[in-house]
């Protein structure tokens, strides 16, 4: 990858157990104000069936892909729970959720930096939030940087990690193709858009 330097397990592995922590900030809250408590405690039985033990002393490396597995199964239950029980409108609302959600996380010092140093200089800037891109994609998919200019970034996703796992299509379409790109748009001030073919795709960034 050009010029960015490589994730380790171990960061890949707290980023995915942060996401999967019981006490989420985003899910549970989300179905507990649109049904409810029990609803909530009926959703988290789900996750349980799917979920597999990580092992402690396991190499970051295999505790990452348990945990990626864990993951997997628990965003395409929940976007099945969303959608059985509140239908498009419940996934347009998460998605939504998602956004604010991821925005909030990523609010630091830095992105203000950020912005100051767009208002000068929006193609280094722009450089800046690429790279960026390119190493906190590590987590999720493995990609390759494939073009970088001030107004440019693709990066090259040659096997798709989410969709490798069963019944993830809708996850593409509602969290990749759907949250993702609004955030970066509102956070970033960039667009974002992926050229899918079959398990492959490109995410393509523009200034």
């Amino acid at each position: 990858m050009q010029g960015v330097k490589t994730m380790p397990y171990s960061e890949k592995y707290a980023i995915v157990l942060d996401k999967i922590k019981p006490n989420d900030v985003l899910i549970s809250p989300f179905i507990q104000k649109h049904l409810g408590e029990q609803a909530l405690v009926e959703l988290q039985n789900i996750w349980k069936e799917g979920v597999k033990p990580i092992p402690e002393d396991a190499s970051d490396e295999e505790k990452y892909e348990i945990a990626y597995g864990n993951l997997m199964w628990r965003g395409k239950s929940n976007l099945k729970f969303i959608r059985m029980h509140l239908g498009e409108d419940g996934i347009e609302q998460y998605k939504l959720a998602q956004v604010e959600e991821l925005k909030r996380k990523n609010a630091s010092p830095s992105l203000i930096m950020l912005g100051l140093l767009r208002a000068v200089s929006p193609g280094f800037a722009f450089i800046m939030t690429a790279k960026k891109m390119a190493y906190n994609l590590q987590w999720i998919n493995p990609s390759s940087l494939v073009e970088l200019t001030r107004n440019k970034a693709v990066f090259n996703i040659p096997r798709c990690k989410v969709i490798g796992f069963p019944d993830m299509e809708e996850s593409c379409i509602v969290d990749c193709q759907g949250a993702y790109p609004m955030w970066v748009a509102e956070q970033f001030k960039v667009g974002l858009k992926f050229e899918r073919q079959g398990d492959s795709c490109n995410a393509i960034l523009t200034l």
